[in-house]
This record gives C-alpha cells, structure tokens and sequence, in this order.
C-alpha cells in the first residue's frame, strides 16, 4: 500500500505530469478566453460596424487566442516550435499545391470583405440567383432565395461575376414600357399617366415621375413611365401601378396594341389566298366555303354587269 502511494505521489511529482497539467490549463484558460473576447466584441463594436466585420473580428481573434494557446501547450510538453513551424510550412505548400480553388476563393473573401460590395441581410442577384445574404465566409457566400432555397456562391464567382445589390439604396425605380396605338394623343396620354402617379399612394412625389417618349414602333408609340418608391414598397407599387395604368387607358379609351404586320404583294396589290381543306373539320370547311362564296361573289357580279345589254 505504502508502494502504491508512493508511486502515485512520484507520478503527481514528476515534470512529465506537470508540464501535462501546465499545458491543459493553457489550453482550458485559452479556450476561455477566447470564447469572452470574442463575445465582448460584438458589445464594444457593434454600434461602429456592421454585422459581416462583427463576425469576422470574432473569429479572427478567437482563432489567434486558441492557436496561441495551443502553442503555449506544446512548448510546456517540450515540442520544438521550430520543427513543427518547418513542417507545417511544407504542410501549407503542398496542401496549396493541391488546392488551388480553395486558396482563390480565400483571398477572394479578403477581397469581398474588404470591398465590401454587400453585407449581410442585403438582396443580391448573382447571374441567375436572386436571394437574400445569409453569410459571407472565407470560401463561399450562403444566399436565401425568395423560394427558400440556400444557394452556395464560391467567393471566386462572385469576384468574376457582376453583382447586383438591390437593397443598398433607400429608393428604387419602376419603369413601365407602354405601347400606345398612333392616333392617340401624347399630351393626353402624359396628363392620364401622372395623374395615375399622384393618386398612387406608394409612389413618391420627390423625384419626379418621369415622361419618356422611346421610339415609333411598329405597331404602336412607346413610351416609358417612370416612377419611384421605398425599397421596401417596391413590390406593391409595381403591381398597383401596372392595375391601375390599364384602368386609366381603358377609361380614356387609349388602345394598347398587339403587335400587326401588314402583308402585300410586291405591286402593291393584295396577295392571292387559298384554303387546304383537307385537314379541317366539317365545320371549318362550311365556313370556308362561305368565305370564298363571298370573295366571289364581286368578281361574278362584274361579269353579269359586263354581259347585260346597255340600253340606247
């Protein structure tokens, strides 16, 4: 009995024990620590930076905390810092070697975090996803789209591709592109459309809304309708706005055409049509006799009229 404690007391004792247990608590102390600062930086600095730098800031100094703690541990187990330094710099070559995309989306993140060119909660549109920020991390950005779907963009996409923030700015603008048949009268139609405009509730009187005449069409006059609203009323006036345009112009009898190509033969006379009845039903044929009946009819009268004898 008096070996076994002996024994014990000597391990309890010895340096291996107590450079174990002096490592340990580093790493428990480090831990800590870590987890604390990088709390209290989201109270010291939340009110001067956004959410994106908040969160950044927070993993950047707890990872630093803990590396140097572990650090610290492996010194009091009596590791040579300057080995494992060595093979953990031949360990990065080769691991960029082999994963080069990884690496360009990583200093792709620096460089959208640097920019800055969204934040988190923003709408974006990024080729054909549309959705809102959930995070931007060092590899990817997470994005929500309107139909609940995540969408993972890789850092280095976004770099290459155009982004568009549709909710970095307060306002937004509507067009509306409206053809408009050619004998309608332009300052009629302006005076319908702004009036539209101001009883729209939505719509914002400061700017303006704008009258814009594009271009004669083929089939009709085009004309483009300006307006704007809050960002986050956008949506309702783009749906109120387009109702109540195509109430205004079916009260004022304004006619909004479907597009119409005129055919004619090279002379200038009507081009020659001829039905093939093989393919219709009974019902479509008797109409299309009744159409050729009629289109005869002209040409057998002006030859009855050509045989009658004229009278002295």
């Amino acid at each position: 009995m008096d070996g076994w404690i002996q024994g014990t007391m000597d391990f309890l004792t010895s340096d291996g024990f107590l450079a174990a247990l002096r490592a340990s608590l580093y790493i428990v102390v480090g831990l800590i620590v870590a987890r604390l600062v990088s709390r209290n930086l989201t109270r010291a600095f939340g009110r001067h930076m956004d959410a994106q730098q908040i969160m950044l800031m927070r993993r950047i100094s707890f990872y630093v905390i803990i590396v140097l703690a572990v650090v610290s541990g492996l010194r009091e187990l009596g590791f040579d810092l300057t080995v494992l330094l060595g093979a953990a710099g031949i360990l990065t070559v080769a691991l960029g070697f082999a994963s080069q995309t990884s690496a360009s989306n990583l200093i792709s993140g620096l460089f959208l975090i640097g920019e800055r060119p969204f934040s988190v909660g923003d709408i974006i549109k990024v080729g054909d996803a549309t959705g809102e920020v959930l995070s931007i991390d060092l590899l990817s950005v997470k994005l929500r789209t309107f139909d609940n779907l995540l969408v993972r963009v890789p850092n280095e996409s976004l770099v290459k591709s155009q982004i568009t923030n549709m909710t970095r700015f307060p306002i937004r603008r509507l067009d509306m592109q409206i053809g408009v048949a050619y004998r309608t009268d332009l300052k009629a139609l302006r005076d319908i459309l702004m009036d539209v405009a101001d009883r729209n509730p939505v719509c914002l009187e400061e700017p303006k809304p704008l009258f814009i005449f594009l271009e004669y069409g083929d089939s009709a006059l085009k004309i483009q309708l300006s307006v704007w609203a809050r960002r986050e009323k956008f949506l309702d006036l783009r749906n109120s706005m387009h109702m109540q345009v195509k109430g205004a112009l079916d009260e004022a009898g304004i006619e909004i055409p479907f597009p119409q190509r005129t055919l004619s033969h090279i002379d200038g006379g009507p081009i020659p049509v001829r039905l093939i009845q093989d393919n219709l039903s009974d019902e479509e044929t008797e109409a299309a006799e009744k159409v050729g009946e009629k289109a005869t009819e002209p040409e057998a009268d002006a030859g009855a009229s050509e045989q009658l004898p004229t009278r002295d």
